[in-house]
């Protein structure tokens, strides 16, 4: 089997690497040509400098993967794409598209008779190595023709990726995983923090991160990685506290208000990246303020 992947970022290149260990055939095109050649260098994959040159190396009917950003660069490129495909073809969105936004395509695309595949990836940088969890949503004789190239990028033939539903089904899946990302995360942090913050204790952080890996109810891949940083360094010296957030969040704290579903703890964790990027700063400093007015409390100075 043979597919375009178009975007070469971290995820994209290693996804490419994967597919061709698979056995699967992959033309490439990255907006840095020199990028795709130094792919092609290494894996063997056919290097394109243009979107309609990759595609049009593909045999009928043409499977194009898009690991592009969300939002405006993956339109235009889906826009793009669609002028160089037709009838029968498949577009797959591999980004952490919006799912709404993933619908409107899917209308786009059936409009020229091409069919839309959302595809939500979970792995991160590890899923080279590890495999990739596949969320996918689409018609299920569509998804069944791409069927090979799931199997190639999970984790084994048998386990990692799913056809969730219908199109718009696996960036949904995708983006409520993120959601339970995010509270998984604040929720190891803030332990992490309190046991820290002991310190008469003088608790090893390193320590008890390897130790709760072992039988422990709390055990993750999460916990997994944050018990390895921290054997290097759990005063964790010179990282800004400062937590991006990339979207998904924000709409899975949405979807629940539109439900009417209660999430507050992936709404707070979300709410706490907003207060590490300094959205709460102006508030705070009012905070302070308020207490010196009405009890006399001090104020620090920046």
């Amino acid at each position: 089997m043979k597919l375009a992947m178009i975007g070469l970022g971290r995820m994209g290149s290693n996804m490419a690497r994967r597919l061709i260990e698979g056995g699967i055939e992959v033309v490439a095109y990255n907006r840095t040509f020199s990028v795709t050649e130094q792919l092609a260098d290494e894996t063997g994959l056919e290097a394109t400098d243009s979107m309609a040159d990759a595609i049009a190396r593909l045999p009928s009917p043409r499977v194009v993967w898009m690991m592009l950003p969300a939002g405006r660069i993956t339109e235009e490129y889906v826009d793009g794409a669609l002028l160089h495909m037709g009838e029968g073809d498949i577009l797959v969105d591999g980004a952490n598209s919006y799912y709404r936004d993933s619908l409107l395509r899917a209308e786009k695309a059936a409009a020229k008779g091409v069919h839309f595949v959302d595809a939500g990836v979970s792995g991160g940088i590890w899923g080279l190595k590890n495999g990739y969890c596949l969320m996918v949503g689409g018609d299920e004789d569509v998804v069944k023709q791409i069927e090979p190239v799931l199997i190639a990028l999970a984790p084994a033939q048998d386990r990692g990726w799913a056809h969730v539903g219908p199109v718009g089904s696996g960036h949904y899946t995708k983006m409520i995983h993120n959601g339970v990302e995010y509270g998984m995360m604040q929720s190891i942090a803030e332990g992490f923090a309190l046991l820290k913050g002991k310190e008469e204790f003088n608790l090893d952080m390193a320590q008890i991160g390897e130790l709760w890996r072992h039988g422990s109810v709390v055990q993750s891949w999460l916990l997994d990685l944050t018990a390895e940083f921290l054997q290097h360094d759990y005063d964790l010296e010179g990282i800004a506290p400062v937590v991006a957030d990339s979207g998904e969040g924000r709409w899975t704290a949405k979807e629940s208000i539109d439900l009417g579903i209660p999430a507050p703890v992936i709404q707070m964790a979300l709410v706490m990246r907003f207060a590490s990027q300094g959205s709460g700063d102006y508030a705070d400093k009012l905070l302070a303020m308020m207490r010196k007015a009405f009890g006399g409390h001090a104020v620090d100075a920046e």
